[in-house]
């Protein structure tokens, strides 16, 4: 299992990490999990403030390992997240835990982003909130 540095997209922020990668698995260390997520691995399981999550009976081998590192696609996974790679596995992006996911379901607000125009000018969707907003993409592929 090769180390190499990866950039991991997690909750608006981007962080260099050094990761092992096999396949669609991504080994952090604790320490770096904490450091991207804000989610620490504790006896009790991975905890973010109050909020802890167990590992679930027979899953710790999935999650974790001796050395202490953890799988973040097997902790997304009980969390409900994806996590995608792009074709070289550098650039990893967590998703949205499914509890956030469902509470902007549940209001009908689309989530925050920002786009260039044809100009170069950049236009965050909070600018126009309240007001109708049409948004046209295309691709060629």
């Amino acid at each position: 299992m090769d180390t190499k540095v990866i950039t991991l997209l997690s909750d608006g922020a981007e962080t260099s990490l050094s990761a092992h990668v096999t396949g669609d698995d991504v080994w952090l260390s604790a320490t770096d999990l904490t450091r991207a997520t804000g989610w620490k691995l504790t006896r009790d399981g991975f905890c973010q403030g109050s909020m802890c999550i167990p590992i679930p009976p027979g899953r710790a081998a999935e999650l974790t390992r001796a050395d202490g590192s953890v799988n973040v696609a097997a902790f997304a996974r009980l969390r409900g997240q994806a996590l995608v790679h792009d074709d070289d596995a550098s650039v990893w992006a967590l998703d949205a835990s499914s509890t956030a996911r469902t509470s902007t379901r549940a209001s009908v607000e689309a989530p925050d982003f920002t786009l260039p125009d044809l100009t170069g000018r950049l236009h965050c969707l909070h600018e126009h909130r309240g007001r109708k907003v049409l948004l046209a993409s295309w691709a060629s592929w």
